[in-house]
């Protein structure tokens, strides 16, 4: 007999297994779909809020404006000017090959050029800006943006970019030029900037002060549409511009110091001789800083590096030079300071001597005869030197060189500076490996042999020479919060005119820091003496380059 009422309750029990099963699975599948909608609406809200908008506005870096740099009259020597630029950005454009060739249509780009820049963007992430030119006409610039809309990834700017008013500056302020792989490596400030085509600072003041100068970066912030086009601006930052500076230079003449040695292989500088301003430091020839803000060109690259004058070469602080006699201010100092010699030493100048079967030559064939200190610094006697120097020794007169200057950076910061050379016993054992001979002495003493030097640092020698032997720290940057450097001329000043008089305390005071470089003020009078002698009395390597007015008489060595 068959039992209807047990089948039916197994078939009611399984489908309510099925149910119940069913149900779960339907809590399950809703739960996790309402989980999740929790999650984008609550948890990723921000994620995803980010990602719409990147695909709704646009962000556009801006290279913020370099501070100006002018001489102490407050003639800008470095300023700036608008520049229109076209960048692309590779991910916002749907076809690049298209927008090349409707660029290259619109501009006239060469293919080499056009290739130039492919080959860069393979080298970059998609969304690193690449600059096209960062230096169009207007009327490329006017035509870019008339068809703008037609140009997806495309952006068009208007930005800054360094101008040089006067080649005369050219070395001392150096130039600026697009940063490269180098400088992002060297330099953590530029890596945090993250702007295509910054300039930086590559040489002179452009690269000392180039982190402060530089400036703050900017951003532009826009909405587009779903084709990229431009609809409103939404945020504007122009960053903040770079620092500017003050300094020691005189432009009037800086330039009439460039135009006398406009032909030549030469370099010029001037010191204020009580505080260390530098007045004019001129390199010959010059070039033009500008052809290298935008990039210069092979052929004009070619011929600075090819130039027999070296151009790019700053002679005043990287020039490195024999000093040749105007060391003899030096020797003798040296010589008085550790009693070597007196003023009265005398040294008989037939032209030449015999030293070990080496004959050293004076300058002056003929010989200058009976010479005393004096005479030998006015005319410049190489027999006197000689034997000054073969007494004293090179240690000593290293000592004293390097005293006074020479053998060390001047300026400080300058990339492209040079020490020099000052050579004694320890100096050449251990970068020649041999020892010292005695001849060697005798060459150092007329400024010949391994001596070398820079223009400036004979500059800075001199100066510490003129203002009666007091240490100076030379500068070019001026800074506003530091104090006057003026101390130095009130004290020589008031001890010239009241000479057995003690120093008010005033004068006492400002100038309690002052570092004398002699043992004997007495030598360094008598050396100033000799000085003008050699340019103001007859016989002396100077004098045809005198000037006749009291008030504009000088000194000098050469």
């Amino acid at each position: 007999m068959i039992n209807f009422t047990e089948g039916t309750v197994n078939k009611s029990k399984l489908i309510s297994r099925r149910m119940f099963t069913l149900t779960v699975a339907k809590f399950i599948i809703f739960g996790g779909i309402f989980g999740r909608l929790v999650s984008l609406q609550i948890n990723e809200s921000k994620k995803y809020r980010t990602l719409s908008d990147k695909n709704r506005f646009r962000e556009w870096r801006l290279a913020p404006q370099r501070g100006v740099i002018k001489d102490y009259f407050d003639n800008e020597i470095a300023s700036n000017k608008r520049v229109y630029q076209l960048h692309i950005t590779p991910e916002n454009a749907s076809n690049i090959e298209g927008l090349f060739f409707r660029i290259q249509s619109i501009l006239n780009l060469s293919n080499e050029r056009v290739f130039s820049l492919k080959r860069k963007m393979a080298k970059q992430k998609p969304w690193e800006p690449i600059i096209v030119s960062d230096n169009l006409t207007w009327s490329e610039f006017s035509r870019i943006n008339l068809f703008l809309h037609e140009l997806q990834g495309v952006e068009a700017i208007v930005s800054v970019a360094r101008i040089y008013p006067y080649k005369s500056t050219s070395h001392l302020i150096g130039y600026v030029s697009q940063a490269s792989a180098r400088d992002l490596q060297k330099k953590e400030y530029l890596r945090n900037m993250s702007v295509p085509g910054i300039s930086v600072g590559k040489t002179g003041l452009e690269h000392k002060l180039d982190e402060n100068i530089i400036g703050k970066v900017g951003f532009q912030r826009y909405e587009v549409n779903a084709f990229g086009k431009r609809i409103r601006q939404i945020e504007l930052d122009k960053g903040q511009a770079g620092q500017n500076f003050k300094t020691t230079l005189d432009l009037d003449v800086q330039e009439f110091a460039a135009k006398t040695i406009e032909n030549l292989a030469a370099s010029v500088c001037v010191m204020d001789i009580y505080n260390g301003d530098v007045i004019t430091m001129v390199s010959s020839p010059t070039y033009d800083p500008n052809a290298f803000v935008h990039g210069i060109d092979k052929k004009s690259w070619k011929y600075l590096l090819d130039h027999r004058d070296k151009p790019l070469t700053n002679k005043s602080i990287a020039g490195l030079y024999p000093p040749g006699s105007t060391i003899k201010t030096i020797v003798a100092l040296s010589a008085l300071e550790n009693d070597i010699a007196n003023t009265k030493s005398n040294v008989y100048c037939k032209g030449a001597i015999d030293f070990y079967g080496e004959k050293f030559h004076c300058w002056k064939k003929k010989g200058h005869g009976s010479m005393n200190m004096r005479d030998a610094i006015k005319q410049s006697c190489d027999i006197y030197f000689y034997e000054i120097a073969r007494k004293l020794g090179v240690d000593r007169l290293s000592e004293t060189a390097k005293r006074f200057g020479l053998g060390s950076k001047t300026l400080g910061g300058f990339l492209e500076e040079r020490s020099g050379v000052v050579p004694n016993t320890k100096w050449k054992k251990k970068f020649i490996g041999k020892n010292w001979y005695l001849g060697e002495t005798l060459h150092s003493g007329i400024g010949q042999g391994y001596f070398l030097s820079t223009p400036m640092q004979l500059c800075l020698m001199t100066a510490q020479l003129a203002n009666g032997g007091y240490k100076l720290k030379p500068r070019i940057v001026i800074d506003p919060n530091q104090k006057n450097q003026d101390n130095l001329k009130e004290y020589i000043e008031y001890k010239n005119a009241n000479p057995n008089i003690p120093l008010p305390v005033d004068i006492l005071v400002s100038n309690f820091n002052l570092e004398p470089l002699f043992r004997n003020q007495e030598n360094i009078n008598f050396i100033k003496d000799a000085m003008f002698a050699s340019t103001n009395e007859p016989g002396g390597t100077s004098y045809r380059s005198r000037l006749t007015k009291k008030e504009f008489r000088f000194a000098g060595k050469t």
